[in-house]
């Protein structure tokens, strides 16, 4: 567990947002951006020394007002040893401006009740922020993410407000693709051929939130008794791919050729076979103070 850069940029988003406070990680934080960089990112001075945490890196230069973690045991020293498996003690509910899981929800089976912790530790009109495996994690965890979880998680209906998603290429620091809201039946499916974070932001509106209604959007809209059916295809889909797959011969002679063709052209992470996605600049989101 610990902040990258990706993490690192996408706590300077946040509070581009509204400011950090008083934060709590879950799982205590290691710093992983190397010493020179920061330097760089924070104008700190020759005297400065990366510490093996985040906490005085958030205090210090991003003007957190403290900075406490929760975590399974005590082996790196967290504030709080609480299981997030289990439901969250009461003295720790509400405390926190700030709830940042920097790569710790993988790890944990019961990631219903960690979410819902994570509400908990929040205070009204705080802010939650997860980076997480996405894509090609497997085996890092228990778990890898997906943008829909979080757009129905984190939905105005269960009390949420501002909930932004991107995806960020693990080996590209400087660009991320802000994720559009499934909609419409219409699925919004991501492919890579690099490992992929899922970062999220979202803000707890007031003193209620629920977690109940967490249903996958084109289903939601199935249910609702649509017939347009052809809306839930998946966008990456061509309209030439669906007319051969309806000619079973063809087909199955052109779909080595076809992936083939995919796998030379997905050899970079992601690009335009994701129409959901919306590249962006890290050093346009957190401008001015930026470097990605």
């Amino acid at each position: 567990m610990g902040v990258d850069l990706h993490g690192l940029n996408f706590l300077r988003y946040a509070k581009t947002k509204q400011p950090l406070g008083s934060v709590i990680t879950i799982g205590r934080q290691g710093l992983h951006v190397i010493e020179p960089l920061v330097k760089e990112i924070f104008q700190t001075g020759a005297s400065y020394k990366n510490q093996t945490y985040c906490e005085e890196l958030l205090t210090k230069y991003m003007g957190a007002t403290g900075v406490e973690s929760v975590d399974h045991s005590n082996f790196e020293g967290a504030s709080h040893v609480h299981d997030m498996n289990q439901p969250l003690p009461s003295d720790l509910a509400g405390r926190f401006d700030t709830v940042f899981d920097g790569g710790c929800l993988e790890h944990i089976y019961n990631a219903p009740q960690a979410l819902k912790n994570c509400s908990l530790l929040c205070k009204p009109g705080g802010q939650i922020s997860h980076v997480l495996p996405g894509n090609n994690f497997c085996g890092h965890g228990f778990w890898q993410f997906s943008p829909e979880l979080f757009f129905s998680l984190y939905s105005e209906g269960n009390g949420y407000a501002d909930t932004q998603v991107f995806m960020a290429d693990l080996y590209n620091t400087r660009q991320w693709y802000q994720v559009k809201k499934p909609a419409n039946g219409v699925r919004v499916n991501v492919m890579s051929s690099n490992p992929l974070y899922v970062m999220v932001r979202t803000v707890r509106v007031g003193t209620e939130f629920s977690h109940d209604h967490v249903q996958q959007s084109d289903y939601e809209f199935e249910w609702n008794g649509s017939n347009n059916h052809h809306l839930t295809e998946p966008q990456n889909e061509s309209a030439v791919k669906r007319q051969l797959k309806k000619i079973l011969l063809i087909y199955r002679l052109m779909s080595p050729i076809y992936h083939f063709y995919l796998k030379l052209k997905n050899s970079e992470g992601l690009n335009r076979k994701n129409p959901g996605l919306s590249l962006v600049s890290v050093k346009n989101l957190i401008a001015p103070t930026s470097r990605a």
